[in-house]
């Protein structure tokens, strides 16, 4: 279905088109913008929140998440607004900013809060999910941009011409990771629709692990024009013959491993193909470790509580086989686990780190492996944020501009999985005609044909 845009104002104040492969898109015509500060002032004991362990080696990276809802109500505006400055009341680091590196001065300064008008029907949007129009729903195209010395949230409301709605939220890695980002985003969806609702998050991982004197890694970064990035998804029956093929030689195979190990095995492929060589590589997956740990941390815990555990092959391996990717995803992660994971909150816990991380630096001697990073939000319950109009038809990313990226998501079903891969363009060419690819992934669908 082609979308039906007709002129408008721009996020400049002047009439703005821009022609998006052979679609009209028309920049957004921003109606308001506000900052939304909470709505009880911070305690003053609470006005300084120190970084954690984990927060110190996150990136300023603002992680960008849209929620999309084919109605709302009359009132929407000021129901969010409301119930934002209250959520803000209980999550007071998100409305501060940062301070020397080193904590937040939890001053409440706010939180931008944009809202803007979209000259098109919703099901366009959603028929036709194009990296380019996904981006006019952030505000300020922060997405994926460095968040320092500015406000560690920003939202934009974005309102179409069929009633429907998409919540665009860009939030400070700093500051927290998507477990964070989801808790926050449905615990603004359950004070809008009781806006008496008492929140619990809690802000204390500086009091269990705090900052020390680690070993530095390199930091993602992102190159503008040099990388491409698509969207794939694998339904529920691709996912079952993903682990019927390897359930032989892999004990209980999960879907993410399947799905991963695919896309890992096929980017190797591309970049070998449009190299010419067989340079070793190395796929850096995170993890989730509230539940990891022992013992393990509430869900309620904020901020950045993740690690990474590394799978790699060899310079001139060749048969790499999807099975042998599968087993050693498993293996990895259950060996990372049980060496450091389980350790974290124990008496030696600094010294568990340092030498995880020292260990992980190890991987990075020699400087000429192809690296991946692997980020899975499966599980994760962001198509439960109900503001009070159901829950979201569709949940997505702005497409990530750091070369090697990887992100799994959860189709609406919760059966299936979204993946957005982000190669250098070269590589991106061969890895999206990959005939094996193909045979279990659709290529960036309609999101209308997951609902």
């Amino acid at each position: 279905m082609p979308l039906k845009i007709h002129g408008m104002l721009s996020r400049t104040g002047s009439i703005k088109e821009r022609e998006i492969t052979g679609l009209k898109i028309m920049q957004p015509e921003i109606i308001s913008r506000e900052t939304i500060k909470p709505s009880s002032p911070t305690p003053p004991h609470l006005r300084t929140h120190s970084f954690s362990l984990f927060d110190q080696r996150s990136p300023y990276l603002y992680v960008p998440i849209v929620y999309f809802y084919p109605k709302c109500c009359s009132d929407t505006s000021s129901q969010l607004k409301n119930s934002l400055s209250k959520t803000l009341s209980f999550y007071y680091p998100f409305a501060g900013r940062v301070r020397e590196r080193v904590s937040i001065d939890c001053n409440d300064e706010g939180v931008v809060f944009l809202e803007a008008r979209i000259k098109c029907m919703l099901s366009g949007i959603l028929e036709n999910p194009k990296a380019e129009t996904i981006n006019l729903l952030f505000p300020d195209d922060l997405q994926w941009k460095d968040s320092k010395l500015r406000s560690l949230v920003a939202v934009q409301i974005s309102y179409f011409d069929c009633g429907g709605m998409a919540i665009g939220v860009c939030l400070s890695h700093k500051v927290g990771d998507a477990a964070t980002m989801a808790s926050f985003i449905n615990d603004w969806a359950t004070m809008t629709r009781n806006p008496d609702r008492k929140l619990s998050p809690e802000f204390n991982l500086a009091s269990m692990f705090p900052q020390g004197d680690l070993p530095i890694l390199p930091e993602a970064v992102t190159k503008e024009g040099s990388s491409f990035s698509k969207r794939f998804v694998f339904d529920a029956s691709k996912i079952a013959a993903l682990k019927a093929i390897v359930g032989d030689k892999v004990k209980n195979p999960t879907r993410v491993e399947v799905v991963t190990a695919l896309i890992y095995k096929c980017a190797i492929s591309a970049s070998r193909s449009s190299s010419g060589s067989t340079k070793p590589t190395l796929l850096l997956q995170t993890i989730n470790m509230r539940k990891r740990v022992e013992p393990p941390l509430p869900e309620n815990s904020m901020g950045n509580v993740a690690s990474l555990f590394a799978v790699l092959t060899m310079e001139g391996e060749s048969d790499i086989e999807l099975h042998g990717l599968v087993g050693q995803i498993k293996e990895s992660m259950a060996n990372f686990c049980n060496t450091y994971a389980k350790k974290f909150r124990g008496e030696e816990w600094l010294s568990t780190i340092k030498e995880n991380l020292k260990e992980s630096r190890k991987l990075f001697i020699g400087g000429n492996q192809v690296v991946y990073t692997s980020s899975s939000w499966c599980h994760f319950p962001l198509y439960d944020a109900d503001f009070g109009w159901g829950k979201p038809i569709w949940v997505t990313v702005a497409r990530c501009a750091i070369n090697g990226a990887i992100l799994l998501m959860d189709t609406r079903s919760g059966n299936g999985v979204e993946v957005f891969v982000t190669l250098e363009e070269q590589d991106m060419a061969v890895f999206e005609r990959d005939a094996e690819l193909l045979e279990f992934a659709s290529s960036n669908p309609s999101a209308l044909d997951l609902i």
